[in-house]
This record gives structure tokens, sequence and C-alpha cells, in this order.
């Protein structure tokens, strides 16, 4: 039998980066803002919630909606003293979210809501559509596709998170099935959206057709696993959003001792 050579040991590569390049700092949010989702089935309450949400965390000064719901929410505009600008959108090249959310940036919104981000997923020139439209040049491999894809979703989200201000994002939700012994069986909802982009946010949460809301992930510890029926949102959500975000950080020698 043929014996394999000893293995060789090599000296561990030095860092090409000088190690001050990677500074420890204290942690902080200051400055940090919100990023929340909101989903939910038709007429579940999303696109009011999600613009009292805004209103809310806007502390009442206009807000910006990029609406892709046909003018649904300019029908609750001055309702309660809510005030924004909207801009519709018809097609939804993911590049043009970034572009948008860059001219709100521009214009000084302190917050914007996305309704929805559901069509930049599955919606004319959407992700889906970009993907089916790449495989092409794949020799229609549409797993392929997803090589130019994959970075236009990548990229959006990206500038969600790097807006300077707040965002929320409402998102449809559809039914999930599993089979369990040939039998379907419901097992919740989920977004239309792509699977895990729920990760990407602060705080997710979920409206059922009793316009109940249900905190599914929060990072904020007042509204974990919080459920709501009927919920304000500018009260229920956004003001202890806005709390724990101001909050200035509790001090070691204010922690209570170790017993």
């Amino acid at each position: 039998m043929t014996q394999l050579p000893p293995p060789t040991r090599t000296a561990r590569p030095q860092p090409q980066q000088d190690a001050g390049e990677f500074a420890f700092r204290p942690a902080t949010k200051a400055g940090r803002k919100a990023r929340l989702s909101i989903q939910g089935m038709s007429g579940s309450g999303k696109t009011w919630t999600g613009l009292s949400i805004a209103h809310g965390l806007s502390e009442g000064r206009k807000f910006a909606v990029i609406d892709t719901e046909k003018g649904a929410a300019g029908l609750y505009s001055g309702i309660g003293g809510i005030q924004f600008d909207s801009c519709p959108m018809d097609r939804y090249d993911p590049r043009d979210l970034i572009r948008v959310l860059d001219a709100a940036a521009a214009a000084g919104y302190p917050t914007v809501f996305v309704d929805s981000l559901s069509h930049f997923w599955k919606g004319t020139d959407g992700t889906l559509d970009q993907v089916e439209k790449a495989k092409a040049k794949y020799g229609g491999n549409k797993f392929a596709g997803w090589k130019d894809g994959t970075p236009l979703q990548n990229d959006m989200v990206a500038a969600i998170l790097a807006y300077p201000g707040h965002v929320v994002a409402s998102m449809r939700s559809y039914t999930e099935w599993v089979l369990d012994g040939g039998k379907p069986q419901r097992v919740g909802t989920r977004p239309e959206q792509r699977k895990g982009i729920e990760y990407e946010f602060d705080v997710a949460v979920s409206m059922d057709l009793e316009n109940t809301l249900e905190v599914l992930k929060s990072r904020c510890p007042d509204l974990h696993r919080k459920v709501i029926k009927r919920p304000v949102g500018a009260r229920d959500i956004a003001a202890p959003l806005l709390a724990w975000l101001n909050a200035e950080p509790e001090s070691a020698s204010n922690q209570p001792a170790a017993s």
C-alpha cells in the first residue's frame, strides 16, 4: 500500500492588515434608527398600523411613503394628524428602491414607510423577475440567474439598513403549508419576500384579520413577544421603540451586585 507523506506543517500566514485598523470601541446604540417590518394578509391593517408607527417615530414631523399599493396609504392622510409625502411606484426594480431611498434621505425625511416591500421581491421588475430575465445569459439556467439576482437583493437590503432615518416596511403574507404523512398541514404564515428577511429588522411584527398585532422578534425588550389587539401604532409600538433607542446605557456601577 502506498504510504502518504507525512503532513507538512507551515507557519501561520502573517496578517496583511495593520492590527491597528481593527479597533474596539465601547458599544453604544447612540444614533441608531428603527428598522421595523410589519407583515399580514390583505385586510389585516398593516398599512394603517405602519403609517401610525411611522408617524410616532417621526414625532409629528412629515414622513415619506414609498407606495406600491396603488395609493392605499393616501386614504389615511390627515387622520389623527398623520401627514406624509408619497412616491407612487408601478415597477419594482430593487435598484429603483435604492434610488428612492437616496432621494428621501436627501430631502431629510425622518422616517420612510415602504408599503410594501413584497413588490420588490415578486412584482414587475422585482428580484424574481430579474432572476428570470438573467437566466437567458446562462443558457436558461434559473439557478445561475441568482448570480445577478442575489446582489440586487443584497444591495436593496443594505440601502434599507443604511437609511439615515427610521424605516418601516410592510410585507404581504401568505399561508404556508407542509405535507405531513401525505396530508397538507397549515404551519402559519410567511412574508412575500426572500426567506429570512425578518432577520434584517430590529422589530418584526405580524397582523391577523382580527387586527391583532403579534411581535415575532424584537431587540427592544419592552416589545418582546407582545400581543396587542387593534394597536395604535404610534403609542403601542413607536413610543417604546423610541424610548429604548434614546435611553442612556446603565453604567456598571448602577448594576445590582451579584448575590
